[in-house]
């Protein structure tokens, strides 16, 4: 076992011979050790550094790690059926539809974090399973003999309910079929372990801001007539929109994939510039499996896996060869011409489904990998390419993916789901942000007006905010029964709701410039724009386990509700003075209370002496937006708030930096700002 600090707070460990294909080998992004040598306080090594032990048998290797009784486990990527793993075990796979709480998820990453000062990445793309302090060894309970306990409730969720242990007890990590694997450690508590492990990824990612405006995926038979109609729909009802994203029709062939145009779209470059200069960006969906009509095909036959999904290659992008013919197609035939992003679906392994988009773990991959580490792998791998082919046209993507893992923070991808519970949609904000990785909770299917209303506010308040529609022609806020709005009859009160939402899209319009400083500091500090309340609040009891809600930026506290909610929802308020944000009423944290909202209001809250940037709301952000911005003020002490300003859009801020608007309140009350740079400017303050 060979022990290295590769970086400040974070060690490797390595155990015996790890295979050539990890995340880590495979990650094209560099480590930032300036900005990791600038974290606050002082590091200290692992305890449980000391007290790692190994085996090796026919399995694989089998790693043990000390538990304590009161450690709070988060992380192993996207769960949405979970937060705390304490006393769980884990499996960490990529599976589209993971039946129960296991830990298979679209986006699983072998990557925890504990409240006992410390996380941990498994460097491996196999399947691993971690058992957070579910068994002790043999011997450890001898000394207990009570008897004729009686039983309280008889129930099988109170037999089966999750009791903490009172001993200690171990983390279990198995590896299979390998002969070594590399284990990174990161230093500090929760937030600060998972900083540093955004910031061995490379830092957070940073969209450009039209990629943080209103998203819209149009009917999937929608034609060429369709899609402009609907575009000018939203803007002659003043309905904020910055991107319209295409479904499967768009294609000549899809389930596998062409990547060439169909007949519903007979001039799609004159559609593409019109909507450009509607101030629209274009998505577009695809998947990876490779149609035999498809123009490339012959040419990356050679670089794709032994089996085939829906009649298509599975190209392998591990090799050189099957990610420059994939993206050279792609930045000759898409990106030169004005798209400016795509989504990729069915990379997410679904072995159960009747029409499973899977290929067997057993499958060879000319890089060497097999479908095991494929599966694991082919998300980031896709991202990877997709990003760099963008970065080689400077210019930046925020685009969607069905599957990610380890290490994904620089990535401009964010992830969405098939699966559809609101409340587990909402879980996704709280735990997508443990592991790097981004989350949108994404409107689709809506029961009612209602649930339309609480799933739009949960996406307002989200890294996406995404509108798909791919199964119906007229936006929900006209109709949203299918069969309905397919007949084209809008409900009575579609007006209504209309209204409701357009007041909600004007007011994530508003919120663009604190958000994008919140992703700023996501990819200079790898602090994630959106997380749960134990990363600010690790002392606090009552967070450790809070799942519904999270705060948004560094100052907002966000506690949706869901249609089953009805109007009102327990919120617990960390320590401290926190304001409402659309009344003003000040409230006293530390304490559970019973919040009260109409179904056209979300509670939302302020931390005290905050300086909150607000935009005047724009139909969409374009390369000349200048953002007409108005200070809310909470609280009366000093305060700050630091705006960043560049194109918004290119990579030119890795060299030229970014002007940096620093918004100050005294403790006299008394607001100012300052600019710092010589760029252009992009923000109009009004005092």
């Amino acid at each position: 076992m060979i022990r290295e600090e590769v970086a400040k707070g974070i060690w490797k460990i390595r155990i015996g011979e790890p295979e050539t294909h990890t995340p880590v080998s495979l990650h094209p992004f560099q480590i930032k050790k300036n900005e990791l040598e600038l974290l606050e306080g002082e590091v200290k090594s692992p305890e449980v550094l000391n007290e790692l032990e190994w085996k090796e048998s026919a399995r694989g290797i089998t790693v043990t790690l000390p538990m304590d009784s009161t450690e709070d486990i988060y992380g192993f990527g996207l769960q949405l059926k979970n937060m705390n793993h304490a006393g769980r075990k884990r499996f960490v796979k990529v599976n589209s539809d993971p039946p129960v709480d296991t830990g298979e998820s679209h986006a699983p990453v072998p990557f925890y974090v504990s409240t006992a000062g410390y996380g941990l990445l498994a460097d491996s793309f196999r399947y691993l399973s971690f058992y957070m302090g579910t068994v002790s060894e043999k011997g450890v309970s001898e000394h207990k003999k009570e008897v004729n306990v009686p039983h309280e409730e008889f129930s099988e969720s109170a037999l089966y309910a999750l009791k903490r242990a009172k001993e200690k007890r171990k983390i279990i990590i198995e590896i299979p079929g390998v002969k070594g694997i590399d284990l990174y450690f990161f230093a500090g508590d929760v937030k600060k372990a998972v900083q540093r492990y955004n910031l061995f990824s490379g830092g957070g990612c940073l969209p450009p801001m039209w990629g943080l405006g209103m998203w819209y995926r149009t009917y999937g038979g929608s034609d060429q007539k369709k899609v402009m109609e609907l575009a000018e729909q939203f803007r002659k009802e003043r309905m904020p929109v910055d991107v319209l994203g295409l479904e499967p029709g768009w294609q000549s062939h899809s389930y596998s994939c062409t990547y060439e145009w169909s007949y519903l779209f007979k001039n799609p470059q004159e559609m593409i510039d019109s909507l450009n200069r509607e101030g629209y960006k274009l998505n577009l969906w695809e998947h990876v499996f490779v149609y035999p009509a498809a123009p490339f095909y012959e040419e990356v036959k050679k670089y794709s896996g032994n089996y085939e999904v829906w009649n298509g290659l599975v190209p392998d992008f591990a090799t050189t060869g099957a990610s420059e013919i994939f993206g050279d197609y792609h930045k000759v035939k898409f990106i030169e011409n004005g798209i400016m992003g795509f989504k990729l679906d069915e990379c997410d392994n679904s072995d159960y489904n009747a029409s499973n988009w899977s290929f067997p773990d057993s499958t060879s991959f000319p890089s060497g990998m097999d479908g095991e580490q494929m599966h694991m792998a082919i998300g980031m791998l896709y991202q990877n390419l997709m990003y760099k082919t963008f970065k080689e046209k400077n210019t930046r993507t925020y685009s969607q993916v069905r599957s990610s893992g380890a290490l994904a923070a620089p990535l401009p991808f964010v992830l969405y789901s098939d699966l559809y519970n609101h409340k587990q949609f909402i879980r996704g904000m709280v735990t997508s942000g443990f592991s790097g990785l981004l989350w949108a909770p994404e409107v689709r299917n809506c029961m009612d007006g209602n649930d339309l209303l609480r799933r739009l506010q949960t996406i307002v308040f989200s890294e996406q905010a995404l509108f798909n529609s791919w199964r119906i022609p007229s936006p929900p806020w006209k109709q949203v029964d299918i069969e309905k709005n397919l007949a084209g009859e809008w409900m009575e009160d579609a007006p209504y709701y209309t209204d409701i939402c357009r007041k909600f899209f004007e007011l994530r319009m508003q919120l663009l410039p604190y958000l994008y400083s919140a992703f700023v500091e996501y990819h200079r500090k790898g602090i994630p724009p959106i997380r749960a309340l134990v990363m600010d609040y690790p002392k606090e009891e009552e967070a450790r386990n809070i799942d519904d809600e999270y705060l948004f930026g560094s100052s907002m506290l966000v506690c949706p509700l869901t249609a089953e909610d009805g109007t009102s929802r327990r919120i617990y308020l960390p320590a401290g003075t926190w304001h409402d944000f659309f009344t003003g009423e000040v409230l006293e944290g530390g304490r559970i209370f019973e919040a009260e909202a109409d179904y056209d209001k979300i509670p939302v809250y302020v931390k005290d002496n905050t300086l909150l940037p607000l935009a005047a709301p724009v139909q969409s952000v374009e390369r000349d937006t200048v953002f007409q911005i108005k200070i809310a003020e909470y609280g009366k002490g000093a305060a700050e708030f630091t705006l960043y300003e560049e194109d918004y859009e290119s990579f030119a801020y890795e060299t030229e930096g970014m002007n940096e608007v620093v918004i100050q309140r005294t403790q006299d009350g008394k607001l100012t700002f300052s600019r710092k740079g010589t760029g252009t400017e992009r923000y109009h303050i009004k005092l």
